[in-house]
C-alpha cells in the first residue's frame, strides 16, 4: 500500500507506457490483420489503407470503446480478492499488458495473424492464478469470453456466405451484372452505414454524454445510411456512366463490377476500422483503466469506475502508430493467403466482420477480430467451394492462435515476478 502513496504516479507513467506498447500491438498485427482484406483485394494500396485506418480506428475507439473495456477491466478476473493487496493487482495488470504488447510485437514482426484478445486474457488469467489462485479468476466469464471465440467465426461466416451469395444472384449470376450493381451496391452501403451507425449512436456515445431513445437512434441512423445511399448512387452512376456490360469486360468478365466493389470497399474499409477501434482497443486500456483506478483510490479497488479521460485517446494513438510502422507484414499474409481475393469478395469478408465485431462490442463480449476475419473469409471461400480456400495457410493460422493464449500467460507470469522483485528491492 505504501508504494502507491509513494510512487503512484510513475506507476501510473509505466502502466502507461505498458498500455501505448500493448496499443502499438494491436495496431501492428489485429488493425493490419482487419485491412488486409481491402489491401489484398487491390481495392486499396496500403498507405491509403493506413490512411483509413488511422481515422476511423481512432475514432472507434475512442467514441465507441468504453462498453468492451468495462469487460476487461472487471470481468476476467474477481477483482474484490485483491481487496487487501492492491499493489499485487497493479502490478499484475502491468505484467499482463507488457506481456501481450512483447508477444504481440513479435508475433508482427515475424508476420503472424494472431489474436490480442487471446494475448491479454491470457495474460490476465496468468498472473491471477500465481498471484492469489485459480479462484481469482472468473471462470464463469472466462467460459463465455472463450465461447465467443467459437461461435464468431462461424457467424461471420455465415454473413459473409450470405452477403456474397446474395451479390452472385443479385448481381454476377445476372444478363446484366454491371447495370445491377449500379442499382444494388447503393443498397449494400445503405446496410453497412446503418449497422456502423445504430451501435455507435446507441452504445457508443453514451460516455461523451449523448443520450438517446431507441426510436431516436433508428431514426438517425436510418438518416445518416439514407445520405450515404443516395450520394453512392449519384457517384456510381456518375463515375461509371460510360460503362456498359457490352464494353467492359475483363478475363473474368466482370472488369466493371468489381470496380463498383471497389468503391464500396471504400465504406466497408471505414466500417471495419471503426468496429475494430471500438472493441480491440479494450485490449489495452482494460487493464490500464483498472490501474488507474485503483491508484486514484489509494488502493481501494472499487466495483464501477469512470475510464479516466486520457486512456481512450491513448489507445488509439497507440494502435494508429502500430499500424503504421508495423502492420504491413501482417496486411500481406492475411491479404494474399487465405483465398484469392477480389472486391466483391473482400466487401463481403469486411461487412460480414465488421457487422459481428460491432454487435459484440455493443454487448460487451470482447471477440477475437482475427477469428472473426478469418471465419468471413472462409465463408466466402466456400461459397466459391473448398478448392478457393488455401487450407495450410488456415491451418498455420490457427496454430498461431493456439499458441497465442499460453504465451501471453507465460510472459505474464515471468514478468510479474520481475516486477514484484522490483518492488521488493525499491523498497
Amino acid at each position: 500500500m505504501d508504494i502507491i502513496a509513494n510512487h503512484g504516479t510513475l506507476l501510473l507513467i509505466v502502466a502507461a507506457a505498458f498500455g501505448f506498447l500493448m496499443a502499438i500491438g494491436i495496431g501492428a498485427n489485429d488493425v493490419a490483420n482487419a485491412m488486409g482484406t481491402s489491401v489484398g483485394s487491390k481495392a486499396l494500396t496500403v498507405k491509403q489503407a493506413i490512411v483509413i485506418a488511422m481515422i476511423f480506428e481512432f475514432a472507434g475507439a475512442y467514441l465507441a470503446g468504453g462498453e468492451v473495456t468495462d469487460t476487461i477491466r472487471k470481468g476476467v478476473i474477481d477483482t474484490s480478492l485483491f481487496a487487501s493487496q492492491p499493489d499485487v493487482l497493479i502490478y499484475g495488470m502491468m505484467s499482463a499488458l507488457l506481456a501481450a504488447g512483447t508477444w504481440l510485437l513479435l508475433a508482427s514482426y515475424m508476420g503472424w495473424p494472431v489474436s490480442t484478445t487471446h494475448s491479454i486474457i491470457g495474460a490476465i488469467i496468468g498472473f491471477a492464478c500465481i498471484s492469489v489462485g485459480p479462484e481469482a479468476v472468473d471462470w464463469d466469464s472466462v467460459q463465455g469470453i472463450v465461447g465467443s471465440w467459437l461461435v464468431t467465426p462461424f457467424i461471420s461466416g455465415l454473413f459473409a456466405y450470405m452477403i456474397f451469395t446474395s451479390a452472385q444472384r443479385l448481381i454476377f449470376d445476372t444478363e446484366a451484372p454491371l447495370l445491377n450493381a449500379k442499382r444494388f451496391v447503393p443498397i449494400y452501403m445503405f446496410i453497412t452505414t446503418m449497422v456502423i451507425a445504430l451501435v455507435t449512436i446507441k452504445k457508443g456515445l453514451k460516455h461523451i454524454g449523448l443520450h438517446l431513445t431507441t426510436g431516436e437512434a433508428w431514426m438517425l441512423s436510418m438518416a445518416l445510411s439514407a445520405i450515404v445511399m443516395v450520394g453512392g448512387y449519384y457517384y456510381i452512376n456518375r463515375r461509371f456512366a460510360n460503362v456498359t456490360d457490352d464494353n467492359e469486360k475483363d478475363s473474368r468478365g466482370f472488369g466493371g463490377v468489381e470496380r463498383i466493389f471497389s468503391t464500396l470497399m471504400v465504406i466497408t474499409a471505414c466500417a471495419m476500422a471503426f468496429a475494430h477501434g471500438s472493441n480491440d482497443v479494450a485490449n489495452a486500456i482494460g487493464p490500464l483503466s483498472a490501474i488507474a483506478s485503483t491508484i486514484e483510490n489509494m488502493g481501494e479497488i472499487t466495483a464501477t469506475s469512470k475510464i479516466a479521460w486520457w486512456i481512450l485517446p491513448l489507445g488509439g494513438v497507440g494502435i494508429v502508430v502500430g499500424l503504421a510502422t508495423m502492420g504491413h507484414k501482417v496486411m500481406a499474409t492475411v491479404g494474399t493467403g487465405i483465398t484469392e481475393l477480389t472486391p466483391s469478395r473482400g466487401f463481403a469478408a469486411q461487412l460480414a466482420t465488421a457487422t459481428t465485431v460491432v454487435l459484440a462490442s455493443g454487448t460487451g463480449l470482447p471477440i477475437s477480430t482475427t477469428q472473426t476475419l478469418v471465419g468471413a473469409v472462409l465463408g466466402v471461400g466456400f461459397a466459391r467451394g473448398i478448392a478457393a480456400l488455401n487450407l495450410g495457410v488456415v491451418r498455420n493460422i490457427v496454430a498461431s492462435w493456439v499458441v497465442t493464449l499460453p504465451a501471453g500467460a507465460l510472459l505474464a507470469v515471468i514478468f510479474f515476478y520481475i516486477m514484484q522483485s522490483i518492488a521488493t528491492f525499491a523498497s
